[in-house]
């Protein structure tokens, strides 16, 4: 949900990592396992909403917030488990083409002001359908080939909606035919493009539906947006209205916004009592305050199903942010992104344990690190880990680069500076036969208020100069202000607006529990992210304005490999389906056409939620990378101690192993 990380991605942004990912960590030596917490809730988040169509928004920094303004069929429990939400009960067919849903009656829409304005029915998710193709949604890529006929739709081979997939039986039943069986497909209705939107309000708002203000939508979720102000308050308050309100704990939301200028005042606000969590940072100076009055209670939060990295732009249009001074500097930086030994010279050499320990601490960091774009133990293979599969088809393709490399998360698996030194050789030979110069530069580009990006900018600057000489390769990082620096990357419209040859701006987690959510986001035809890497995504490559680029980069070969493992359903056989997207996952990581770096979470904080009380998944927009799912969640009157996380954690585990049994 872009992270888009989410998703990530989508969505789904470097600055949730490192600042919002506080989840259900923290402690007090005073704090108490139990007692009545506080009602409302306090925290900061770092960019601002702009927009709250949840069936258009890819971006994490939005879901985060219509992730608590409007449900969908289906939610996640404490677990992880899907169950009921707005749909009481479904039934599938036996050939597992079309599912069924019977809806809860008397589920209210609210205005902004929480006046009832209709009902839920079910044609408001064919509605809402409708509107995400017609808005080109963000999104569209997590269903448009699994809803039968959408896809024809969508590209205008037809033009009659009644011919997609998608129908209300009646007022409260909803169904979907599908194109072919998903035993996965039920976890796609946790996201935005699959939530109902109201067709009168639609209308009335026109273009202005979803706009960043609290009345451009519905809402049928456990909150309402009251205040939205950029760089400044985002504000909620319960839904009176909500069809599961005794489920909703905290009556009040408050998030300030924060440039990430002073990470000390996080910790600071918290011991006042202003806030109800922290991140807390083993590097700043003020950290020895929060040992001092937190020592037993500082936490690390679980890594999640987001992971980001660094990403090559290989065919770079815009330069407003270089130190780049001629055109053959520019080819030189291009032709050598473009060779496949120099990206991997470069991830041999990037240390990701002191990278992340900018943000974490030494302590900490190995924690947090990611060693291939899924994580290892995102599926399992034949009983065995997915990332454990993937890694003897990487040593297969090419012992003698790969035979070493480790991609189980949580260790450095990569990093090896002689073999990052001999690569480098190797591309160096190859590209000054092609008249590249030396060294090569690299435009980073990074906000220069956060002080903990800016850090691991210049860790990841030393990492690499310091193994491949500075003769070799310069890492140029370009400090810019934030709204600069967004546009630059995360935020930036199309490829061409792109301003980087590398960025660690962005992350991606995933839409639905399936290898192919992470996998299909770099497919040259559709991939969601392919934009940050400078790609335009086109079915026709004689379309595409980076044909040329896709081919040189051999990308048909991953497509086929994707194609390959799509065709295998995963009701029909899933390992065998899992095992083929291994090894699309294997040649993505062989060819280094991005560089994964760090699961999101995994950070330290301190806070009064009491551990494991609100929605879990890894993917959805209850996804443990959008922090900001407040429905279930509890605050307890003191901080969360050390002892009662780590006891909360293990009995979260075994629960979760249990629940997961009992739901097979």
């Amino acid at each position: 949900m872009s992270n888009k990380m989410k998703k990530i991605v989508v969505p789904s942004l470097l600055l949730s990592s490192t600042v919002l990912l506080a989840a259900c960590s923290g402690g007090d030596k005073k704090a108490s396992d139990s007692g009545k917490g506080e009602s409302n809730y306090s925290y900061v988040y770092s960019t601002d909403i702009n927009s709250l169509d949840y069936t258009f928004s890819s971006r994490s920094s939005n879901s985060d917030h219509f992730a608590n303004f409007i449900d969908g069929l289906l939610e996640n429990d404490e677990y992880g488990n899907l169950k009921p939400a707005l749909a009481k009960s479904w039934e599938v067919s036996d050939d597992g083409l079309t599912y069924t849903y019977h809806l809860r009656k008397g589920v209210k829409w609210v205005d902004s002001e929480g006046n009832d304005y209709a009902e839920v029915k079910a044609q408001d998710w064919v509605t809402a359908l409708k509107h995400a193709v017609d808005v080109k949604s963000e999104t569209l890529y997590v269903v448009q080939d699994s809803i039968k006929g959408l896809d024809d739709y969508v590209k205008g081979v037809t033009k009659d909606f009644s011919t997609v997939g998608v129908k209300a039986v009646d007022d409260y039943t909803l169904q979907y035919t599908l194109t072919r069986p998903e035993s996965f497909w039920n976890s796609k209705l946790t996201y935005g493009i699959m939530c109902p939107v109201n067709e009168e309000f639609l209308k009335s708002k026109g273009k202005d539906f979803g706009q960043p203000t609290p009345d451009s939508i519905l809402y049928n979720g456990a909150y309402i947006l009251t205040n939205n102000t950029a760089k400044s308050v985002i504000e909620y308050k319960k839904n009176e209205s909500y069809w599961d309100k005794k489920h909703v704990y905290i009556d009040n939301v408050k998030l300030t916004y924060f440039d990430g200028s002073n990470p000390d005042s996080l910790f600071k606000e918290f011991d006042q009592g202003n806030y109800s969590t922290a991140r807390v940072y083993p590097n700043s100076g003020g950290y020895k305050d929060v040992e001092a009055k937190y020592g037993d209670a500082i936490n690390f939060s679980q890594p999640n199903g987001s992971t980001f990295n660094m990403t090559f732009n290989f065919d770079r249009k815009a330069y407003s942010a270089t130190s780049k001074k001629t055109d053959a500097e520019k080819d030189s930086t291009h032709k050598a992104i473009m060779n496949k030994n120099f990206r991997l010279a470069l991830e041999f050499a990037l240390n990701k344990e002191e990278y992340i320990a900018q943000n974490v601490g030494k302590t900490g960091a190995a924690q947090g690190i990611r060693n291939m774009l899924i994580p290892s133990q995102f599926v399992t293979v034949d009983g065995k880990d997915y990332g454990e599969v993937v890694q003897e088809k990487l040593a297969k393709l090419d012992p003698d680069t790969f035979s070493d490399v480790k991609l189980a998360d949580s260790q450095e698996g990569w990093f090896n500076a002689d073999k990052a030194k001999s690569l480098f050789e190797k591309a160096k030979s190859e590209l000054q036969a092609q008249g590249v110069q030396f060294p090569i530069h690299l435009d980073l580009p990074q906000d220069e208020k956060s002080e903990v990006l800016v850090n691991q900018a210049k860790s990841l600057k030393h990492s690499i100069e310091s193994t491949l000489g500075k003769d070799n390769v310069v890492i140029d990082i370009q400090l810019l202000n934030e709204d600069k620096y967004l546009a630059a990357t995360y935020q930036a419209t199309t490829a061409a607006d792109k301003d980087y040859d590398i960025s660690t701006a962005s992350g991606w987690g995933p839409d639905y529990l399936d290898p192919s959510t992470y996998l299909d986001i770099y497919n040259s035809r559709s991939g969601a992210q392919l934009d940050n890497l400078g790609l335009q995504p086109s079915e026709t490559a004689k379309d595409n304005p980076s044909a040329q680029v896709v081919n040189e980069l051999k990308l048909a070969e991953y497509d086929a490999l994707l194609d390959k493992a799509a065709k295998i359903t995963a009701v029909e056989d899933v390992n065998k389906r899992y095992d083929a997207y291994a090894d699309a996952e294997a040649w993505l990581s062989a060819n280094a056409l991005q560089i994964p770096i760090q699961a999101g979470g995994a950070v330290p904080s301190v806070s009064k939620i009491v551990p494991f009380t609100r929605q879990f998944s890894w993917c959805g927009m209850a996804a443990t990378n959008a922090s900001y799912k407040f429905k279930g969640m509890k605050l307890q009157d003191k901080a969360v101690t050390t002892k009662q996380y780590q006891k909360a954690l293990k009995n979260w585990e075994e629960k979760r192993l249990e629940t997961a049994e009992n739901t097979k």
